[in-house]
C-alpha cells in the first residue's frame, strides 16, 4: 500500500513537472516571423507558413472579431496572453513618445531611458508565442499645427529597432506613421535602415498610400496600422464649419474599397489593422470611427467579415439610404429657427425584413476637440423632449431655443438581430 502511494506520488510530480514545464516552456519557442519577396510580391511568413494580416485596432469584442475571421491585434503588451488565447498574432505597440507630447529628443538622457524602458520590454516579451511584429510608436511625426519634427527623433526609432533586431531576430520591426509631411519617406530611407517595413495610418488618404510610396521610392513592405472611414479632416462641412459624417452604410461601403484597391491590391502591402473594433469612443462624435455602437454591430463589421473570410453573416445590418430634415440632407446647409417644428425621416432596408426599432438623439456640436485623435472629448448632453410626434422612420421635433448654435440628430435603427445602422445630420439654429 505504501509503496503504491509512493509511485502515485512519483507519477503526480511527473505529470506536475511536465504540465509546469511545458507552461513555462511555451514562451520559449517564439513564432518565427520573416518577410519575402516572391514574384514583385511581398509575403510576410509565420513558422514558414504564409500569413496575411487580417487585424484590428481595439480591446473589446475578441470573441466577435476571432468569428469574423480576423487573426490578428495591434495593441499593447497587456492584452498578449488572451490574444494568444483567442489565436490572435499581436503587432506590439511600444511605449516610444512624441514630440506632441513633450518629449524632446534633444535630451539625451530621456532619450536613453527611452530606449532601455523600450530594451525591458521586448526582453520580457519576445518569447511570446502571439508577438507577431514590434511597433516603434505611433505617428511620431506627427505634430498638431503641421509643425516640422526634430530629424533626431529618426535616429532614436533607428537605434531601437537596431537593438530589438540583435536581442530578438524573430519578429520584424516597424514604426507607424500617418499621411502627411509625404517627403519623410526620405529621412526615414536614410536615416532608419533598421526598420524591416513600415506602419501607415491613413483613412480616405488610403487609396493615396501606392502611389505616395512609389513616389519617394519607398521599396520595402509595409502594413496599414490604422484606417477605416473618411476621418473628419476629411469629409465636407457645412457652411458653419461642421463636419458632415458618413452613414455606418456609406463606411461599409468605404471599408470595403479601400481593402479592396490597396490592401488587397498593393504588392507591398502585407495586410492592416482596421480601425477602430470598439464602441462609443467619442472623436468628434461617439459614432465615428467605431464599429461598433451600444455593443452591437454596425455594417461596417458584417463587410469586414466578409473581406476576410469571404462569408457574410446570417443575418445583416439594416441599410441607410438617406438621413433629411425637411427634405434636406447634410450638405445642403441646414438651418432651423429656433422652437420651430421640423420633420426627420430616415430612409431605411433590411435585409432580412427584420422589425426595425429606430431610437432618435439630439445633441449640441461639441466646441472644444481633443489636440489629437479625440483624447479628452466627452459625448455632449443629449436635448431632452425634443421629439413632438414619431411615425416609425421620422419624427417632428422641436429645434432648441438657443440661437446660433450647431446641432447634430441621431438616428440609431436596432434590427433585434444584434446588428445596427447608425447616421446623423447636423444643422444650424439661426
Amino acid at each position: 500500500m505504501k509503496t503504491g502511494r509512493i509511485i502515485y506520488f512519483i507519477l503526480f510530480l511527473f505529470l506536475f513537472w511536465t504540465e509546469t514545464s511545458w507552461a513555462a516552456n511555451q514562451y520559449l519557442t517564439p513564432a518565427k516571423v520573416e518577410i519575402k519577396k516572391v514574384a514583385g510580391k511581398f509575403q510576410l511568413y509565420k513558422n514558414g507558413e504564409p500569413y496575411f494580416i487580417k487585424g484590428a485596432v481595439g480591446w473589446d469584442f475578441l470573441e466577435e472579431l476571432k468569428n469574423a475571421g480576423a487573426n490578428s491585434l495591434r495593441t499593447s503588451p497587456r492584452l498578449l496572453d488572451e490574444a494568444h488565447r483567442l489565436g490572435f498574432s499581436v503587432l506590439v505597440n511600444l511605449p516610444v513618445a512624441a514630440e506632441r507630447s513633450g518629449f524632446n529628443y534633444n535630451d539625451e538622457v530621456a532619450v536613453k531611458n527611452q530606449f532601455e524602458r523600450v530594451k525591458k520590454i521586448v526582453e520580457e516579451n519576445k518569447n511570446h508565442p502571439a508577438v507577431l511584429m514590434w511597433a516603434i510608436g505611433n505617428e511620431l511625426d506627427h505634430i498638431p499645427g503641421d509643425l516640422d519634427y526634430n530629424l533626431k527623433m529618426w535616429d532614436a526609432v533607428n537605434e531601437i529597432a537596431g537593438m530589438i533586431k540583435e536581442i530578438d531576430p524573430n519578429h520584424p520591426v516597424l514604426t507607424v506613421v500617418g499621411y502627411g509631411k509625404l517627403e519623410k519617406i526620405k529621412d526615414i530611407k536614410e536615416r532608419c535602415p533598421n526598420l524591416d517595413l513600415l506602419g501607415i495610418n491613413a483613412y480616405a488618404a488610403v487609396l493615396k498610400v501606392p502611389e505616395w510610396l512609389k513616389e519617394y521610392g519607398w521599396d520595402k513592405p509595409y502594413a496599414v496600422t490604422e484606417w477605416g472611414p473618411s476621418g473628419w479632416w476629411e469629409v465636407p462641412r457645412t457652411k458653419t464649419g461642421v463636419v458632415i459624417e458618413e452613414t455606418s452604410t456609406e463606411k461599409a461601403s468605404v471599408y470595403r474599397e479601400r481593402y479592396e484597391k490597396v490592401i488587397l491590391g498593393d504588392p507591398l502591402c502585407i495586410g492592416s489593422y482596421v480601425f477602430l473594433w470598439t464602441s462609443n469612443r467619442q472623436e468628434r462624435t461617439h459614432t465615428w470611427f467605431n464599429m461598433f455602437h451600444n455593443n452591437l454591430k454596425t455594417e461596417i463589421v458584417e463587410t469586414m467579415q466578409y473581406m476576410w473570410t469571404g462569408n457574410w453573416p446570417k443575418n445583416r445590418a439594416p441599410r441607410i439610404d438617406a438621413l433629411k430634415i425637411n427634405r434636406m440632407e447634410a450638405i445642403d446647409n441646414i438651418e432651423l429657427e429656433p422652437g420651430s417644428i421640423n420633420t426627420a425621416l430616415v430612409q431605411v432596408t433590411d435585409p432580412e425584413n427584420d422589425e426595425l426599432r429606430f431610437e432618435w438623439e439630439l445633441l449640441p456640436e461639441p466646441t472644444e476637440f481633443g489636440a489629437y485623435a479625440g483624447q479628452g472629448e466627452k459625448k455632449p448632453q443629449p436635448v431632452e423632449g425634443f421629439i413632438q410626434a414619431t411615425q416609425k422612420n421620422a419624427i417632428q421635433f422641436k429645434v432648441p431655443e438657443e440661437n446660433e448654435k450647431n446641432y447634430r440628430l441621431f438616428v440609431y435603427i436596432y434590427d433585434g438581430q444584434g446588428n445596427i445602422g447608425v447616421a446623423n445630420i447636423p444643422f444650424y439654429v439661426n
